[in-house]
């Protein structure tokens, strides 16, 4: 569910901690995290926040977009999952989605489609389908993106998720 400032203060009350000192928290916890496990964890919870536009100053302030595009680079699959994912449940705002492109994430979300793990492949394909725009088209819909997308949309009796998303893609971005 989406809160607002009044909700965050009913929800944390007069001894919780603020929101934006929490994402700082688990931040700073990522940062100094020594095992893959602890550092999968927070990622992910990272990535739950990720979707409230109500922490979308604060995860700017923190470089939060910019850690999950570092997720997306490790070889831990689980670490790109929760990148993507958290890349894919911000990106909706255009001014996350600039700072994404910004930074060089259009070629590590592509990257992405070719994951073993389905929801890596899925959230590459949300993140994608709100980051193309007439700015990002040329890099986003080059030959052989578009033909993994296509094969996505054609695995219908595989995955529906795939199938619909990519359809979606292509008929918003490719075939209009």
């Amino acid at each position: 569910m989406f809160t607002n400032a009044q909700r965050q203060v009913e929800r944390t009350g007069r001894s919780g901690t603020p929101r934006d000192q929490y994402l700082q928290d688990l931040v700073t916890q990522f940062q100094n995290a020594t095992d893959e496990e602890s550092k999968e964890k927070i990622a992910a919870n990272l990535a739950n926040f990720a979707y409230d536009p109500f922490n979308y100053a604060f995860m700017c302030q923190l470089n939060v977009l910019e850690l999950f595009l570092d997720c997306i680079t490790e070889p831990n699959e689980r670490l790109v999952e929760f990148g993507i994912g958290g890349i894919c449940n911000s990106c909706v705002d255009p001014a996350n989605a600039s700072i994404i492109t910004q930074c060089g994430g259009i070629p590590l979300v592509i990257q992405c489609l070719s994951s073993p793990v389905r929801n890596t492949v899925t959230y590459a394909l949300g993140a994608l389908y709100y980051l193309c725009n007439p700015l990002t088209k040329k890099e986003i819909l080059k030959p052989d993106v578009v033909r993994t997308i296509r094969e996505s949309a054609s695995a219908g009796a595989v995955n529906t998720s795939f199938s619909n998303l990519a359809n979606s893609f292509l008929e918003k971005h490719v075939d209009p």
